[in-house]
C-alpha cells in the first residue's frame, strides 16, 4: 500500500509540475556561469525540475548502497557470533541430554 501511494503522489506532483510548465511558456534570459541566453519558461522549469530529481536519486542511490554495506557487514557480524556460540552450545546440550537419558534409565530399572 505505501508503494502505491508514493506512485500516486509522485503522479499528482509530475501533473502540477507540467500544468505549471505549460502555463509558463514566455521567453526568458537565463545567466549561465559562462554567459547568457533565451530559453522558454516551460524549459528552464522542466530541466530544473529534472536535475532536482536526478541529484535526489543519485543522493537515495549513495544511501541505499551505503546501507547495504552496513548490513552486510552486521550479518557478517552476527554469523560470526552464532559460529562462536554455537559449539559451546551444542556440546552442552549434548552432555545435559546424555545426563537426563542416563538417569531416566538409571530410575527405569
Amino acid at each position: 500500500m505505501k508503494g502505491q501511494t508514493y506512485i500516486i503522489l509522485a503522479v499528482v506532483f509530475a501533473v502540477i509540475i507540467a500544468i505549471f510548465a505549460v502555463i509558463n511558456v514566455d521567453p526568458v534570459e537565463v545567466n549561465y556561469l559562462f554567459g547568457t541566453g533565451h530559453a522558454p519558461l516551460i524549459l528552464v522549469i522542466l530541466f530544473s525540475v529534472l536535475m532536482g530529481a536526478i541529484i535526489t536519486a543519485a543522493v537515495g542511490v549513495l544511501r541505499v548502497i551505503r546501507l547495504q554495506k552496513e548490513l552486510r557487514v552486521a550479518r557478517k557480524e552476527i554469523n560470526a557470533l552464532r559460529a562462536h556460540e554455537n559449539p559451546v552450545v551444542e556440546a552442552g546440550a549434548e552432555e545435559s541430554e546424555s545426563t537426563e537419558i542416563a538417569e531416566n534409565d538409571d530410575t527405569v530399572k
